[in-house]
């Protein structure tokens, strides 16, 4: 299997160079012009006939000697774009997976659309497209055949690379018919194949990234280097605000390999943190010559926080305020005044610290009229504008590659750790590695925002009557300097859209809360943090109606789909059959259009002490 994991430019000319393609190639890609709802299958010829407004959105190469070269514009992380993407193209295009080269794309929005690996959207997002994409270039190699042939189109048909003509048993490898292809228009209206006939899509298949990351070929953002290159390690203020008032370097420089020590400052959100900036030969003497340090910093005049202030703060608002609406519906508040008995229950969940496998790392080389950035990138488009401003070049100048990435949750999409490596590029005049530590990755955040709910319900008859939910915790849009003074309407993140149908008196309000702790998305975002809150709280709504938790949800969510997954969370787990000793928890939450539901059974030794564990779903 061939791989290529450095970026190549995207011109024609370098794509036959870099990708190896001989040559002349069949060269296909999406566009959406600002008036389209879809996207339209384009080839090379007619791209020159393309307003610049246009958005390239995927990329199919073929080369005379067959070879299917993918650009994927979406990074990999591990949650497998660089299998899904291809096998979804490969379904359509009638070629081995195997056979398929991938290489990843620059940053480019006007090409690309939005590259934002996030939101579970690249293949909910692109799945239509990237199969109408791979159908159009099979269809466009069978013309050309049938040309060739001089044949009807409808006498031939596509399999494993090749066009064959049923009544001879004649055959092309697409590589013959690239050049020819290439001349034809791309089909404005092609049908895709059945669901029936699928080969690839929905079976159980090796990744094809497997092996790279096995066998060392597969390059990190750890594992890539440039020629020239030194290395950094940033001691940064432990606190968001706080200033650099002096350090001391001569302990440092003793370090053998370090070169150079300098104040480095880095934009996060609308604010700077500061830092003390080790250079060196390697990874590691810039990290021991860090240790060597001594650093004092300026703490003065700005709010100290804790994480027992911040709850109860939090706590305090959810007592003594209502929030701005999000959702309301019917009238909770008066039921749950006049209620004799409610439940009314605080639930929270913790600021948490990204944590990815492969700690943030950038490499950066500022050039007068180019700037140039290799690494874990999960949003190359936006490291490219956001470089592009803050340091006043065009956008053209500024090239963003991608390479694997080690893990990204979010904390990858975010702006700081590349423009620090630019800062110290452009001080130094040559390219610089900056490389996070483990603990500069759990204490410098961004983090998942700690949220607190106070949940307050009423349950008559066995029926919710009243179900009200409010909310304190970070906002996001604040720290991205938008939506202040409007509720954040992730606060529903995780909730169940039937229930809105069947919970006739329902709200659901946010408290709008700051500290200076940085925040930022972390896998699910707020889903993450809601969905417990939210199912916690239909248990305890449960137990009050005296009822069979899976059955009180089932009665709620009316949805077929949720109707059948609860279904097979009681087969897998064996809901039904508890028995005595044994402890079943369910929750059922919704994200990026995904529906999830779990089951966990705990049982208990003879001792009555528990003694294992079981998660049953994803």
């Amino acid at each position: 299997m061939e791989q290529q994991a450095e970026t190549n430019a995207l011109s024609r000319r370098k794509f036959l160079k870099n990708g190896g393609l001989t040559g002349a190639a069949l060269f296909l890609g999406f566009y959406f012009p600002a008036s389209a709802k879809a996207g339209q299958v384009i080839s090379e010829t007619a791209l020159n006939d393309v307003e610049l407004e246009v958005e390239m959105n995927a990329w199919i190469l073929i080369d005379t000697s067959g070879k299917v070269t993918l650009v994927d514009h979406r990074a990999e992380m591990g949650q497998g774009s660089f299998q899904s993407v291809p096998q979804i193209i490969s379904e359509e295009l009638e070629v081995d997976l195997s056979n398929i080269n991938v290489i990843f794309a620059q940053g480019n929005q006007k090409k690309f659309g939005s590259q934002i690996t996030g939101g579970s959207s690249t293949i909910r997002g692109s799945y239509k497209n990237l199969l109408t994409l791979g159908a159009s270039a099979r269809e466009l190699l069978i013309q050309a055949a049938a040309d060739k042939w001089k044949v009807p189109v409808s006498e031939c048909y596509a399999k494993s690379g090749h066009v064959f003509h049923k009544p001879t048993g004649r055959s092309f490898h697409y590589g013959e018919l690239v050049v020819d292809a290439s001349k034809l228009e791309a089909p404005k209206n092609v049908k895709l194949k059945p669901r029936s006939e699928y080969t690839l899509i929905g079976k159980p298949l090796h990744r094809r990234d497997t092996p790279l990351k096995t066998n060392g070929s597969a390059i990190f953002g750890l594992d890539k280097k440039i020629p020239g290159m030194v290395y950094a390690s940033v001691e940064r203020n432990p606190r968001m605000r706080g200033k650099l008032k002096s350090f001391d370097d001569s302990a440092a420089l003793k370090i053998p390999g370090v070169k150079k020590v300098m104040k480095i400052k880095m934009a996060v959100f609308g604010t700077q943190r500061e830092g003390v900036a080790v250079i060196a030969n390697s990874t590691w003497a810039a990290m021991q010559g860090r240790k060597a340090l001594k650093v004092e910093w300026d703490d003065s005049g700005f709010e100290h926080v804790n994480t027992t202030d911040i709850y109860k703060q939090q706590e305090e608002l959810l007592k003594s305020k209502e929030g701005l609406s999000l959702k309301k519906q019917g009238d909770p508040d008066s039921i749950i005044g006049k209620a004799d008995k409610k439940i009314d229950v605080i639930y929270q969940t913790p600021y948490e610290a990204h944590a990815c496998m492969e700690p943030l790392n950038c490499i950066a080389y500022y050039q007068e009229k180019k700037l140039e950035i290799w690494g874990p990138i999960q949003a190359p488009d936006w490291v490219q504008s956001f470089l592009s401003k803050e340091m006043n070049m065009p956008m053209e100048n500024v090239v963003v590659n991608m390479t694997f990435l080690g893990g990204g949750f979010g904390r990858k999409a975010f702006l700081d750790y590349p423009h620090e490596a630019t800062l110290l590029s452009k001080e130094l005049g040559v390219p610089v590695k900056v490389t996070w530590t483990r603990e500069d990755d759990m204490t410098q955040g961004p983090q998942r925002p700690g949220i607190s709910y106070r949940c307050e319900g009423v349950v008559d008859g066995g029926e919710i009557s009243a179900f009200k939910m409010r909310v304190a915790g970070q906002n996001i849009d604040h720290w991205q300097g938008t939506g202040r003074g409007k509720p954040n309407d992730s606060v529903v993140e995780g909730f169940l859209a039937p229930y809105y149908d069947s919970i006739k008196n329902l709200s659901i309000a946010d408290l709008p809360f700051e500290t200076p702790v940085p925040i930022m998305w972390w896998r699910s975002v707020y889903a993450s943090t809601n969905g417990f809150a939210y199912e916690s709280f239909m248990d305890e709504l449960a137990i009050a109606s005296g009822k069979d938790p899976l059955d009180f949800r089932r009665s709620y969510l009316k949805d077929e789909r949720v109707q059948r997954q609860i279904d097979k969370m009681e087969e897998i787990s064996g809901w039904k059959n508890r028995k005595k000793n044994e402890g079943f928890g369910a929750a059922i939450t919704e994200c990026f259009s995904t529906t999830v539901g779990q089951v966990v059974k705990v049982s208990r030794d003879a001792n009555g002490k528990i003694k294992k564990s079981t998660r049953y779903g994803p």
